[in-house]
């Protein structure tokens, strides 16, 4: 009988040569970004969120009707919000760019996007300024210096980084064009926060041009797309710029990767998600006092005059899980985000983050009953556009499906009606409950809370609803079979049994 076996451990390669990297780092003082990224991300997604809470926490007077002037401030200030949301996903984007350049960072690197970070911080509260004082300067003023100091941060980042070439990206590291790349990235990261210092001069005695430049930065990258192909209609192409050049750009010529766009789109969803129970944990609370002397002592009593809120609540937080839940299905089989999905994702997530102003609307129904019309039509208006940017990134997929979805979910594909009918399902529950409210009025709340209400339980049995839908379109093309020659029959046939879904 043979001994005792003893196995050797053979090291992991992949294992060794990350261990060797993490010590060489450590000699140099250095490390990967991706911690910092992941942090970084986060604050960003959360900043861009709470742009909403000024808005949702606009103050109406229970004596004070809900009519023109109202919904004026109320249309400025979600206005506003859109604004400021685009212009904090640009710094976002910028930021991730910024360090595709950037492969690695030290205690100085790292200090100094802390500082970036304070400063976008402070966003919100020059926004709070912003639609609190609208026909004061100084609110536009502030938010322009704040864009400014993110700008010079992200110039002081790229000198550093350019001046320790052992901090770059390999690709740059290795290059003969650091200086014209580093040209070039600082004119890229510099013209938005030209564009806020002029805005913050125009701010001084004429406001509206302020607004204007503000929001030229959000589409600035399609502006110069477009001027560059007008550019080059009159005179021609000239000499392709070197590729090195190219490599970081606000061009979108490479978009920001799938996993990017998932991670800060996931943490928008759940900082809206997190929103929402604080407003139930901040206004829904009972005095005790009140519940002595009112309720008796009873806390059960007195959280029963808060029902309707939390109805409101689960409604909300339902619209906002069931939002993410079809972006996740739709990015599962999303192979590569192209530009226009991008814009339209952010979009998307723009009025995702109003979402905490549909649920104070639907809250105040009981406050405020003879505006309840009104508040239905202003949460439907955020949850179709809310959705229907996700279907319209959907559609966008669809044109270049090849290269961005997976096989199941294209055209013919086993998954493609369901998908279909995952993301049409809000934004037609939320366009019909919107126009019942116009032909009903008289029952406004009740069809916002049976559209709360029945929208879950439909996609509880979606795929079992499009399958029985698929089964009877095949019907009624076998009965049109009998009329066309039999190859064209049984190419409709076919057809039609691609469409079904796959089997749970």
């Amino acid at each position: 009988m043979s001994g005792p076996q003893h196995t050797e451990l053979v090291p992991d390669a992949q294992g060794d040569s990350c261990l060797g990297r993490r010590d060489e780092d450590a000699k140099e003082g250095t490390q990967s970004s991706h911690r910092m990224l992941g942090f970084s991300d986060a604050l960003l997604s959360i900043i861009a969120t709470v742009m909403i809470l000024p808005v949702t926490h606009t103050e109406i007077s229970p004596g004070q009707e809900f009519d023109r002037s109202m919904q004026k401030l109320l249309a400025t200030r979600i206005a506003v919000y859109l604004m400021t949301f685009l212009i904090v996903t640009v710094a976002w984007a910028a930021h991730a760019r910024l360090f595709q350049v950037v492969g690695k960072i030290d205690d100085t690197l790292a200090l100094l996007n802390l500082a970036c970070m304070m400063t976008i911080t402070l966003l919100p509260y020059t926004f709070s300024l912003m639609v609190t004082f609208p026909d004061v300067p100084l609110g536009i003023f502030l938010f322009c210096v704040c864009v400014i100091t993110i700008g010079a941060v992200q110039a002081l980042i790229i000198g550093y980084a350019f001046h320790f070439p052992h901090l770059l990206s390999p690709q740059l590291r290795s290059s003969t064009h650091r200086a014209e790349t580093q040209r070039h990235i600082l004119l890229l990261v510099l013209r938005g926060p030209a564009l806020c210092f002029a805005a913050a001069i125009f701010s001084l005695f004429f406001f509206p041009m302020s607004y204007l430049l503000m929001v030229t930065i959000i589409f600035l990258p399609y502006i110069s797309k477009a001027a560059r192909w007008c550019r080059d209609r009159l005179v021609g192409h000239g000499q392709p710029p070197d590729h090195n050049v190219e490599l970081f750009t606000f061009d979108l010529h490479e978009p920001l990767s799938k996993e990017r766009v998932e991670a800060f789109s996931d943490g928008v969803y759940a900082i809206v998600a997190t929103l929402l129970i604080l407003d139930i944990c901040e206004d829904n609370v009972p005095n005790p006092k009140d519940v002595m002397e009112k309720f008796h002592g009873s806390l059960v009593a007195a959280l029963g005059e808060y029902g309707p809120h939390f109805l409101a609540y689960f409604g909300s937080f339902a619209t906002v899980g069931l939002l993410w839940f079809a972006h996740h299905s739709l990015f599962l089989h999303v192979r590569k985000a192209t530009q226009v999905m991008g814009l339209l994702n952010t979009l998307s997530l723009a009025f995702v983050g109003g979402l905490p102003l549909a649920y104070q609307q639907t809250s105040a129904f009981i406050r405020q009953p003879q505006d309840e019309l009104e508040r239905v039509r202003v949460s439907c208006a955020i949850i179709f556009f809310a959705s229907i940017f996700q279907f319209a990134i959907w559609t966008a997929a669809l044109l270049h499906q090849a290269e961005t979805l997976q096989p199941a979910v294209r055209f013919g594909g086993r998954e493609h009606a369901f998908m279909f009918a995952k993301l049409a399902l809000y934004p037609c529950a939320s366009l019909l409950a919107f126009t019942a409210t116009c032909l009903l009025s008289r029952f406004s709340t009740a069809i916002f809370h049976l559209m709360q209400i029945s929208v879950p339980f439909a996609f509880l049995l979606l795929r079992l609803l499009v399958r029985l839908a698929l089964v009877a379109l095949q019907g009624l093309q076998s009965l049109r079979q009998a009329h066309l020659p039999p190859g064209q029959a049984s190419e409709v046939d076919t057809d039609t049994q691609s469409l079904l879904p796959a089997s749970c």
